[in-house]
């Protein structure tokens, strides 16, 4: 009996997925259902200085997909600061099909679903403070999105 608590909690916690926002002029049907931030459901998501979160964003491929980047920021004071070291960097090298463990490099099949697997490095030099982070996966050609989101997020000790 015990067992089977546990095997459903484990289930549960890694079917769950983080409350999201869709980003300005976005429309992605289920957009939280295919985010995981750490172990973040609901904002704000805290970051604690001096770790890596595990991030997790499922999108499906469009026509004109041959290439992703990822264009990250964060809100503060009404600026967007980018992450350094991420913001404008390919996806391909963490880019897997949608089973999740079957690497692929950016070989994008129209109307396929992909998944994106990152870490976030809270440095010990960001300051303690609310924002709100905006992510997406971006075609740098067209500036199309594969998929864009923003979260409120607080870094914390």
């Amino acid at each position: 009996m015990r067992f089977s608590a546990l095997v459903f909690v484990v289930c549960v916690a890694a079917a769950s997925a983080t409350e999201v926002n869709q980003c300005e002029n976005g429309n992605i049907e289920n957009l939280s259902q295919k985010v995981q931030i750490g172990n973040c459901n609901k904002p704000p998501c805290r970051l604690r200085k001096n770790t890596k979160v595990p991030l997790s964003l499922t999108f499906k491929a469009g026509p004109e997909f041959t290439s992703l980047v990822q264009q990250v920021s964060a809100n503060i004071v009404g600026v967007a600061f980018p992450f350094v070291g991420v913001d404008g960097t390919s996806i391909c090298d963490k880019v897997y099909e949608e089973d999740g463990t079957t690497k692929n490099s950016c070989n994008f099949e129209e109307g396929k679903n992909y998944v994106f697997k990152n870490e976030i490095d809270v440095l010990q030099i960001y300051p303690r403070i609310k924002t709100v982070v905006h992510w997406s996966l971006t075609d740098p050609t067209t500036g199309k999105n594969a998929l864009c989101f923003e979260v409120p997020a607080r870094i914390t000790n």
